[in-house]
């Protein structure tokens, strides 16, 4: 076996995705419950019990919902920056005040690269509304991955950050104009909108067209609003920005859901 990634729920109501070699497992987020993570890891043919890790790209509850309960039933290691650890932790205590114990909680720094058994990984830094929001490239065996979801614009670091992947998975959050014209209160509108918000369709289309190498097997619409996009408006627009570049070996775009895991990429 070589490389696989498997996304097994990605949208406003929860994020976790799992980046594996023959021998290490890593969880990306644990934006679902335990149980449906545990369902979900399953339905991928994977082994909860497996786990070699878990990392945590921010603090909000739909990229760590299930983080308590899971590290209490498999006693893995969690890794998270320790300002986002700060921010869970308050947000998560208890009616006592007290905090969350985590027994193998290790800490990283954006920028600096660590290894998880034969998978090394570099964090960075996106720009979005949470305490120290990182997304992750995964290097093993001459694959490299890279995730990047919940960032309000593309600044050149995180375009360097994202060259050479063989898979990305990127934000493809709203419709413009859906989201103008949609439900949600304008306050709410403004800050999806904002540079520490969400990216648009057109936002990662015009990086699709100016900034990316063109060098992935496939690209992961992620993130993607229930409420304000389809996913028909963005595979259209991250196809049409790729052009003539897509072929049955390079660039093929697939989609992430909500409620169902994501067919495994095996490279």
């Amino acid at each position: 076996m070589g490389v696989s990634v498997s996304v097994l729920a990605s949208g406003s109501r929860g994020n976790s995705a799992m980046v594996q070699s023959s021998s290490t497992r890593i969880l990306v987020d644990a934006g679902i419950s335990c149980r449906e993570t545990f369902k979900r890891l399953k339905a991928a043919g994977d082994d909860p019990h497996q786990l070699s890790a878990v990392v945590i790209t921010h603090e909000h509850s739909d990229h760590v919902v299930g983080l308590q309960v899971l590290a209490k039933k498999l006693n893995v290691p969690i890794f998270m920056t320790g300002a986002t650890h700060q921010a869970w932790s308050r947000a998560v205590r208890d009616s006592t005040g007290e905090r969350p114990e985590v027994s193998r909680l290790e800490f990283f720094a954006s920028g600096r690269r660590f290894q998880i058994g034969d998978i090394e990984i570099t964090p960075f830094t996106i720009p979005h509304d949470a305490a120290d929001p990182v997304g992750f490239t995964f290097r093993c065996q001459g694959v490299k991955v890279g995730i990047a979801t919940d960032l309000g614009y593309m600044p050149p670091s995180v375009c360097d950050q994202l060259r050479s992947c063989d898979v990305l998975v990127l934000e493809s959050n709203h419709d413009l104009e859906m989201l103008r014209g949609g439900p949600y209160p304008w306050s709410v509108k403004q800050r999806v909108m904002s540079r520490v918000g969400h990216l648009s369709n057109e936002a990662l289309a015009d990086f699709l067209h100016k900034d990316y190498d063109g060098n992935a097997t496939y690209i992961v619409l992620a993130h993607l609003s229930e409420q304000n996009n389809h996913p028909e408006l963005a595979r259209g627009a991250a196809e049409k920005a790729l052009g003539g570049r897509r072929t049955l070996l390079h660039n093929q775009v697939m989609l992430a859901a909500q409620s169902e895991v994501m067919q495994p990429i095996r490279l």
